[in-house]
């Protein structure tokens, strides 16, 4: 009887010292990437959480290949420099809805100025023939296929807007016409002589003076000066003296001004009449 117990509790302590050992194994291969995700040791911490997650971990072959990736551009030369593939060459002639080239533009023009009509009007210098507006491609005659250029000009001698429409392919004028009180925006030939008029015009010693104190030299042209402008209109201006009462009808035009890569000049004050070739105070 004594055998018998003795035999039993043996196999009692046998099977709980192989239950422990069992523990002890599973807790050492679980003991490392339980530190890593705490970050206590080892570079493989975060791989068990990365594993998990479903991604590649860090250790592994996708982070191998996403290093190595990185470190290709990391090391790798720089990227070419980009390159400017030049316009092509523009044609003489456009097509269809191009935009006018510079034959074009040309030839409408040398249409729209055939004398003697031209000869007898007068641009923004009182020389002979139209102040040049702009050129523009005319809308399309349905079922003609040939292009067409409309040319806006301005007679100082009547005050009169000039529109010319041109064939280009058969050299003709086809259709003109003249309207008064219509002034669209100024051309940069008129802005110049408007500011020609203002440095001649006793007004215009305020501005020679704001260049002097700007810059320390005399101002003696209008290559001195920046400048842009457009054309005074008198329905958008709460009072309008007396000597402006006809801008609409004659052409008159407000500048801005400013030293070349420089402080601004205010000239906004300084209304040009074209047309009356006189400046006036306004504000």
């Amino acid at each position: 009887m004594y055998e018998i117990v003795r035999r039993h509790l043996g196999k009692v302590v046998a099977g709980a010292a192989m239950a422990v050992t069992g523990t002890a194994v599973a807790v050492a291969i679980s003991l490392p990437g339980q530190a890593g995700a705490n970050g206590a040791a080892g570079t493989g911490g975060a791989t068990g959480v990365a594993g998990a997650a479903g991604t590649p971990a860090e250790g592994g072959t996708g982070s191998a290949s996403q290093q190595g990736e990185t470190g290709a551009q990391a090391t790798g030369t720089a990227p070419r420099p980009a390159t400017v593939v030049p316009a092509a060459a523009e044609g003489k002639k456009g097509v269809g809805s191009d935009p006018l080239t510079d034959d074009e533009l040309a030839r409408a023009e040398a249409l729209a100025l055939t004398p003697p009509a031209a000869t007898a009007q007068q641009d923004v210098n009182g020389g002979r023939g139209p102040q040049r507006l702009g050129t523009r491609l005319a809308d399309p005659v349905p079922g003609d296929p040939s292009r067409r250029a409309e040319v806006r000009l301005y007679d100082y001698a009547r005050d009169e807007l000039v529109t010319k429409t041109v064939n280009l392919d058969s050299g003709k004028v086809e259709k003109s016409g003249a309207q008064r009180g219509v002034q669209p925006s100024a051309h940069p030939e008129e802005l110049r002589e408007a500011l020609e008029l203002i440095l001649a015009s006793p007004l215009g010693k305020g501005v020679k003076e704001d260049y002097k104190d700007a810059t320390g030299k005399e101002l003696t042209s209008t290559g001195q000066l920046w400048f842009n402008g457009d054309v005074y209109r008198t329905y958008r201006e709460t009072n309008v003296p007396a000597q402006l009462a006809r801008c609409g009808e004659h052409r008159c035009v407000r500048l801005v001004t400013k030293v070349l890569n420089g402080a601004w000049i205010d000239t906004r004050n300084l209304i040009v009449d074209l047309s009356a070739r006189t400046v006036t105070r306004v504000g």
